[in-house]
């Protein structure tokens, strides 16, 4: 079984966005021991086919789908069997596929920005409260990862530096030491030294001053 602490490192070295995808379709969906997963972000749904673009927007309707709703409402994790009834459930998305889902919300800013979602076929026992907690937990990395990437989005294509990476370099630029900096992340204090050894190497640089002087000018 996949440790939950073995999932927020995943995230939080995911280089890009189809890195952090595919952690979410093997690993996460294995904690989960979910049928189907995926990503969204809203901004991104748009297809071509206008038919296909139709349906989309209705399944994600907060006026037609009670998940979505709770989503928006809430920014909190649910399952279908928290906001409908079974048999309305089955009205609503009467595929096998999607017997029981879990979604949990990606948030910037504020803003629901996507979802993250998970389904079980007919069969197969339904989410529980103890998911949801789990779920909870990583959609807050999640949403801490997107908050990093659209942050710094010229650094991360250019220096390859990771959310985690970045992580640390806000840090270093408040002035915390690495063992305040382990504290804060729940790391130990070596990963702390490795991680700046790697970022002194990705951004060309031989000390803390200087990575975040260059951080601080390619952000601007």
């Amino acid at each position: 079984m996949i440790a939950l602490q073995a999932l927020f490192h995943a995230i939080a070295q995911a280089k890009d966005e189809e890195t952090l995808r595919s952690h979410i379709r093997t690993e996460m969906s294995e904690y989960f021991s979910a049928t189907r997963c995926g990503l969204f972000f809203f901004a991104q749904i748009p297809l071509a086919n206008s038919k296909l673009q139709k349906a989309v927007e209705t399944a994600l309707s907060p006026q037609h789908n009670p998940v979505a709703r709770y989503l928006l409402e809430h920014h909190a994790p649910v399952h279908e069997a928290l906001v409908v009834e079974p048999k309305t459930w089955r009205l609503i998305c009467p595929r096998a596929d999607h017997w029981h889902v879990m979604a949990g919300p990606i948030v910037n800013n504020g803003q629901l920005v996507g979802a993250v979602g998970f389904t079980r076929q007919q069969g197969m026992p339904a989410f529980d409260s103890q998911n949801l907690t789990d779920l909870s937990a990583l959609c807050l990395h999640i949403s801490t990862w997107v908050a990093m990437v659209r942050q710094y989005p010229l650094i991360l294509q250019t220096e390859r530096l990771t959310p985690r990476e970045m992580q640390i370099a806000d840090l270093v630029a408040q002035g915390q030491t690495n063992a305040e900096i382990s504290a804060e992340l729940w790391i130990t204090e070596n990963s702390v030294k490795q991680a700046l050894k790697r970022m002194f190497r990705k951004l060309e640089v031989s000390s803390r001053t200087q990575m975040v002087a260059k951080l601080s000018t390619v952000s601007k």
